[in-house]
């Protein structure tokens, strides 16, 4: 079989919820070059994520252990045409120089312009990420100033299209999407001894942590309360997810589930127990997914099941999903919000402010709508 005459080489993000928003890009690339080959280079911890995914045609991967030079002569041997390059960082960039990629195409930033063959700047409507400081966020709070503004077109799924366009892609955006099969679900619930989601007794999932840091996460107490009152209006079961650092959270998010009226078998804690397809495949079979600002709640828009999120530290216009499933953002304007900070330091205002009822109208909103 002869080989395509292009080798697109693609080097993935490192985060769940940025590698979601960066298939909009990769599902363009696939319309605009149908005949080429596409890897996607990925971090092996997100290597299940795209596992058949009909956009890619390869998934090659790194980890932690490996450095430049050991990267670089593996993709070398590879004799990729171009290489598109989503992550920002020098390294990434430096790799591929080094793997002698003729094509190299990524954000111009400090240090990496010698690197890339196509250095582009800034799309004209992004705006960066900035963490405030701790007397800045005290100044803003101070002066009562009003939150800030930051349009739609910031988001960063527009980031990646931008970075597609330069080899012919539409830089029209499109959803996110993860597909999940039939045979995903089933295999997991074969695994798990799970029972499919029925009108009656739909799954809702629960997603109380986030790996960024606790300004990210709306207290799990409170999850733990509205999910009771949406088990009682909706006769839901709830899905609890989580990573391995979740666990003990997740445990008492359960339990006090359970205490409030559920029956052990209605919630299920999936905290540490499921891969990355196993977790898409269990929120394909959620009606209704809570979640923070994190992976699991880009994912659950991915694969089409409504969201409802409590925004903290983090803006929403810049990464909440977009074009997708139905998403509800719940938050309170403060003046220090957006800061981007892992952790406050201050009184956490941004989520503390977020009332257990302000998450349950959206949810019943969401439901509405969606049944509708």
């Amino acid at each position: 079989m002869p080989q395509p005459s292009e080798q697109i080489l693609v080097r993935g993000v490192n985060w769940l919820g940025d590698a979601v928003m960066t298939t909009p890009a990769l599902r363009r690339l696939r319309e605009a070059k149908p005949s080429a080959r596409i890897t996607l280079f990925t971090h092996e911890k997100l290597a299940g994520l795209w596992t058949g995914q009909p956009f890619i045609d390869e998934v090659m991967t790194f980890s932690n252990a490996d450095n430049p030079w050991q990267v670089s002569r593996r993709v070398r041997e590879r004799n990729f045409t171009c290489a598109v390059v989503f992550p920002n960082s020098i390294r990434s960039a430096l790799e591929l120089w080094l793997a002698r990629i003729p094509r190299r195409i990524g954000f111009a930033r400090p240090g990496r312009g010698l690197f890339l063959t196509d250095a582009l700047p800034p799309r004209r409507d992004a705006v960066p990420m900035r963490k405030r400081s701790v007397a800045e966020i005290r100044r803003l709070i101070a002066t009562n100033a009003p939150p800030e503004t930051i349009p739609a077109a910031a988001n960063h799924i527009h980031d990646y299209l931008f970075l597609t366009a330069a080899l012919g892609a539409s830089a029209t955006p499109i959803a996110p999407r993860i597909f999940v099969t039939d045979q995903q679900t089933a295999a997991l619930c074969q695994k798990l001894h799970l029972e499919n989601a029925s009108a009656e007794r739909p799954w809702f999932g629960l997603n109380p942590g986030a790996e960024y840091g606790p300004a990210k996460r709306w207290p799990a107490n409170r999850f733990a309360a509205a999910a009771v009152i949406l088990q009682k209006h909706a006769h839901c079961r709830w899905l609890i997810f989580g990573g391995p650092g979740d666990v003990a959270s997740a445990e008492k998010i359960t339990a006090e589930i359970c205490h409030g009226g559920g029956a052990p078998g209605d919630v299920l804690n999936l905290a540490g127990k499921t891969t990355l397809n196993e977790l898409a495949a269990a929120l394909k079979m959620c009606r209704l997914v809570l979640s923070n600002d994190t992976g699991p709640m880009h994912l659950a828009a991915a694969v089409g099941t409504p969201v409802v999120v409590p925004f903290g530290s983090t803006s929403p216009e810049l990464t909440a999903p977009v074009f997708s499933a139905p998403v509800k953002i719940v938050r309170v304007p403060v003046p220090c919000a957006p800061c981007f900070r892992r952790e406050c330091p201050i009184d956490l205002r941004c989520l503390e402010e977020i009332k257990i009822t302000q998450v349950v109208s959206a949810a019943t909103e969401i439901l509405g709508e969606s049944a509708g």
